[in-house]
């Protein structure tokens, strides 16, 4: 009776034949950055709404509480170029965010705000991935119309404890004054494309287009 088995000789050319072909399927490991830094902001927008759909912000004593609410903010990333955004509860009622609105990482109980780790002075209680620009070469974010974007805080989405999205939370006049209506898309801008991540009213639903 007779044996079928490999030569070595054999067996090497079928490892060299497997390789070629694993490197040829493998993903790059470098990745997209763009498509990464989608997935980031659409992942940190439903956590900015999962963090007010948690969190009752309701006070009786203030009469401007829906000012408050979580909100996730884009902003020029001075002193670097370019972009970087931040997730904070508007405490003060102002347009900018401090260190005890900021919400914290999950995982690493960072400051989930944008900054530049290779400047900042240790130790680095920030995030260097919200600084998209640096990053993950970002140029610009561009708010639609859905976003009601136009004046100083039309870079910014909040939520209520229903998940509901709004527009320029910070300049409310009542609860439910900027209720999100339309969709709201943010475009990342990148050398090699554009990203589209999309609001939706009343759910907030997320999604990447």
């Amino acid at each position: 009776m007779k044996r079928f088995a490999f030569t070595l000789l054999e067996l090497v050319f079928v490892i060299i034949v497997i390789g070629i072909l694993a490197v040829l399927a493998m993903p790059n490991f470098r990745g997209n950055p763009l498509q990464t830094a989608a997935e980031q902001v659409a992942s940190h927008i439903r956590y900015t709404q999962h963090l007010a759909m948690v969190d009752d912000i309701f006070n009786p004593n203030d009469p401007t509480w829906w000012q408050t609410r979580w909100q996730i903010q884009f902003e020029n990333a001075a002193p670097n170029p370019g972009k970087m955004y931040v997730i904070y509860r508007n405490l003060n009622k102002d347009t900018n965010e401090n260190d005890n609105e900021i919400a914290r990482d999950p995982h690493t109980r960072q400051l989930m705000r944008g900054a530049d780790k290779d400047i900042a002075i240790p130790p680095f209680k920030y995030m260097d991935n919200l600084l998209i620009s640096k990053k993950y070469g970002i140029t610009n974010v561009i708010f639609s119309a859905g976003c009601n974007a136009s004046g100083p805080t039309s870079n910014r989405i909040g939520f209520d404890n229903l998940g509901r999205p709004y527009t320029r939370s910070n300049s409310a006049i009542s609860p439910y004054a900027n209720l999100m209506t339309v969709d709201c898309n943010i475009t990342l801008v990148h050398p090699d494309g554009n990203a589209i991540i999309t609001v939706s009213p009343e759910t907030g639903h997320v999604s990447l287009n």
